[in-house]
């Protein structure tokens, strides 16, 4: 894994060459593709939040390493479940995608090229590279195409004491931006059903441990969602559709300060 202070450049050395095809694919001609009118889904902003103790960004250490993802060329990846840059394995649990809208606050249009790093536990309610340390999976960058959505494959995490179930997420202004180093615009949360997480926890055995933890906890008494106003936690709710048998979808539409 590559250190946050590399001297190198690593990701933001190699990152042009290897988008250039890309946006001028996808990005060229998102002008056109975008709505005339602002739709009013997804124009609220979600409360800012704590990365958490695991975020591995490059603004924390796992003992005298400074860890951060989003130094790896292979960051950049839709299916988040396998290990990457020189790790192996995979998470194992119900298959789920992931699908975020973003729009900006400003005028509720979408945000286009922008960049997304999203991290998550697993099944077992453990954190890669902190509490697995050999693995780094369930973390990964994705761009926003011309309507602003970006996609990622990965498990529905699990729950562990103390905590809603959940994933993090950080924007960047762009991938070039989340490689150098510099700030998010927006850090936060997803918050995910109750029910559908304690029917998914239930018919799966691979859940067991996240079964008696939601069983304790409740939305309003946890400690980074309880203060957030009800737009808030309405923008940062991710929907839960499908099943456990041939995958579930979550979905979540909101606005960033862009």
């Amino acid at each position: 894994m590559t250190d946050h202070h590399a001297p190198d450049g690593g990701f933001a050395l190699d990152l042009p060459r290897l988008l250039s095809r890309r946006r001028a694919l996808a990005l060229g001609a998102a002008a056109a593709l975008l709505p005339s009118s602002a739709s009013a889904a997804g124009c609220a902003l979600p409360a800012s939040e704590t990365t958490g103790p695991f975020p591995a960004n490059g603004t924390n250490r796992i003992g005298l390493w400074r860890a951060n993802v989003l130094a790896e060329a292979d960051v950049l990846r839709e299916d988040i479940r396998p290990s990457f840059a020189g790790l192996t394995g995979t998470a194992d649990g119900v298959a789920t995608t992931l699908e975020m809208t973003l729009t900006r606050a400003a005028d509720c249009t979408p945000l286009a090229g922008a960049a997304v790093y999203v991290w998550q536990c697993d099944a077992g309610g453990r954190y890669s590279l902190y509490e697995i340390a050999d693995r780094n999976y369930l973390r990964g960058l994705g761009e926003t195409d011309a309507t602003g959505t970006v996609r990622f494959t990965t498990v529905f995490p699990g729950c562990y004491p103390g905590r809603w179930p959940h994933i993090h997420f950080e924007v960047f202004t762009s991938a070039e931006a989340a490689a150098s180093g510099e700030g998010a615009i927006l850090t936060s949360q997803l918050v995910l059903d109750g029910a559908a997480s304690a029917a998914i926890y239930a018919a799966d055995p691979r859940y067991a441990a996240s079964v008696p933890a939601l069983a304790r906890l409740s939305l309003d008494r946890d400690g980074v969602f309880r203060n957030n106003s009800a737009e808030q936690m309405a923008a940062m709710t991710a929907t839960a559709t499908g099943d456990t048998a041939t995958g579930l979808r979550l979905a979540a539409a909101f606005a960033v300060p862009a």
